[in-house]
């Protein structure tokens, strides 16, 4: 028995799709794995298949002619084609964040094309796809241009293509925003966004810390967050959430020395700090508050909102290294301090403090 892949159109009606898996039953052939790509002139059916050594290329084309197939493609495949198309595609999406200057490389193996090549003009809007050539836009300038000379190329496998670089442009926009803090003593730190993987080492922060250093970050408890709360404040619906991390000891690459988060609600948001006792009074909470408001800037925040226990004299300071006009409102040993930003200016309504039964509520939905 040998591996082939076939591609054939067949008409999207009742049946048609059954006439041709019967046409090559009739040969011995056996159907392995199958994908559909709707198209305008029919459903694409993309084949591998388990055939008799007797039968050659043109064997299976009559077979799929005498099925009701058109515009039949064969060609033989390999025992690596047996993997699935969904754990193909994992793997390149895992590949890609590992690396994400092999963008080219992996669009190569997706789509099995013979030419990738990257241009520096735009794609245009939409970028276009033809018979033998793909033309994609790359999320972070330029586009790829794809060439194949058989079987050619669908609207599906466009679409992969597009989800494929919008998973590279996500990681280039990461990478890009990855900085090495120097501190005043001369240590450094990288300050980098946080992700899912982090959840390891961000609970090992929460156990490296003090009680003190935790109550103060949510206010009330001091306690480790379960896992699940970690997660989701490491991946806000709206927001960032900024992790800090040194060379790790052991088997760890790397340990997180601190977490900024940035959690939107309407035309503000709060940030917090975390911040391991012996990383503290370094200047690295002042770095991660700036770099949250400067997040908060972009993304068109009237205002960031900090609640602070009024005995927490370290975060006070570091608010007021910011240069920025702060008010204050207390609620007994609450504070809620408001930095107001410019983007939005008076477009975005109030941005002066806000209510306090509003900063009450939020520090309550904090917690």
């Amino acid at each position: 028995m040998a591996l082939w892949r076939i591609r054939a159109t067949v008409d999207d009606r009742p049946g048609y799709l059954s006439v041709l898996t019967a046409s090559l039953a009739l040969r011995g052939v056996n159907i392995l794995t199958v994908q559909v790509h709707t198209t305008e002139a029919g459903a694409v059916d993309d084949f591998l298949v388990d055939a008799p050594d007797t039968l050659g290329e043109a064997d299976l084309v009559a077979a799929v002619e005498r099925g009701r197939g058109r515009d039949c493609w064969v060609a033989r495949s390999e025992a690596r084609g047996l993997v699935d198309q969904p754990t193909r595609v994992l793997g390149l999406a895992t590949r890609l964040v590992r690396d994400p200057e092999a963008t080219g490389e992996a669009l190569r193996v997706l789509l099995g094309a013979d030419e990738v090549s990257w241009r520096p003009t735009p794609a245009g809007p939409g970028g276009g796809v033809g018979a033998s050539t793909m033309l994609l836009p790359d999320p972070t300038g330029g586009a790829y241009e794809l060439r194949r000379r058989q079987p050619s190329f669908t609207p599906a496998e466009y679409a992969r293509a597009q989800a494929l670089l919008e998973l590279a442009g996500g990681v280039a926009r990461r990478d890009a925003e990855r900085v090495t803090l120097v501190l005043p003593d001369s240590s450094e730190t990288v300050i980098r966004p946080a992700t899912g993987d982090d959840l390891a080492g961000v609970v090992e922060l929460h156990e490296a810390c003090s009680a003190r250093s935790r109550q103060r970050r949510y206010l009330s408890g001091a306690g480790c967050p379960p896992p699940g709360r970690l997660r989701r404040l490491l991946d806000p619906v709206r927001g960032v959430s900024l992790v800090a991390t040194v060379p790790g000891s052991g088997a760890a690459a790397e340990s997180v020395v601190a977490m900024a988060n940035l959690l939107g609600e309407g035309d503000e948001a709060e940030a917090a700090l975390l911040v391991r006792d012996d990383w503290q009074r370094r200047g690295l909470g002042s770095a991660l508050l700036r770099r949250l408001l400067g997040h908060a800037e972009r993304a068109g925040y009237a205002a960031v909102l900090l609640h602070v226990h009024a005995e927490n004299g370290p975060m006070l300071r570091t608010v007021r290294r910011l240069g920025r006009p702060a008010p204050i409102e207390r609620d007994g040993s609450l504070l809620t301090v408001t930095v107001p930003l410019t983007t939005r200016g008076a477009s975005a309504g109030r941005t002066g403090p806000p209510r306090q039964a509003d900063a009450t509520a939020r520090a309550q939905r904090r917690r």
